[in-house]
């Protein structure tokens, strides 16, 4: 029975579905997180904190998760607003952390974290230039 429900999810999501509702909820608990327990150490996302507070960042993570893994049961190509999704987040986190490093200089780690951010970017761009294979007809 697991077997053959784990066929079926696979068959509604295929690749591109499994990887959008992974990285999807790990962006909303990466948000509940935030929200449960902020982060002690805020030097590299001052530049956001003066945009918005923590808390409203937190939500921005939930929201844009929750979108990338709604669109995760989309067939392809109406898939496509859950990369972007996933990305609009990233960046200006990323950047935030790069800017705190180098030029304020208040952030000695911050190129670290700015760098772990980038990396986390690339499956998403890569995943979005993926081609479903075929799903089959039939359930084996």
């Amino acid at each position: 029975m697991p077997r053959r429900i784990a066929r079926r999810l696979s068959r509604i999501l295929g690749r591109r579905g499994a990887f959008l509702a992974s990285f999807g909820t790990l962006w909303a608990l990466y948000g509940f997180g935030q929200l449960v327990e902020p982060l002690p150490d805020t030097r590299g996302i001052r530049l956001l904190l003066h945009l918005m507070p923590l808390e409203a960042w937190a939500w921005c993570w939930i929201a844009l998760g929750l979108v990338a893994a709604a669109s995760a049961a989309l067939p392809e190509g109406r898939d496509w607003y859950g990369f972007p999704a996933l990305l609009v987040i990233v960046v200006p986190w990323m950047l935030s952390y790069l800017v705190s490093w180098w030029p304020l200089g208040d952030n000695a780690r911050g190129w670290v974290t700015a760098l772990i951010w980038a990396v986390a970017t690339v499956p998403v761009i890569v995943v979005a230039g993926w081609r479903e294979p075929p799903r089959p007809k039939k359930l084996e």
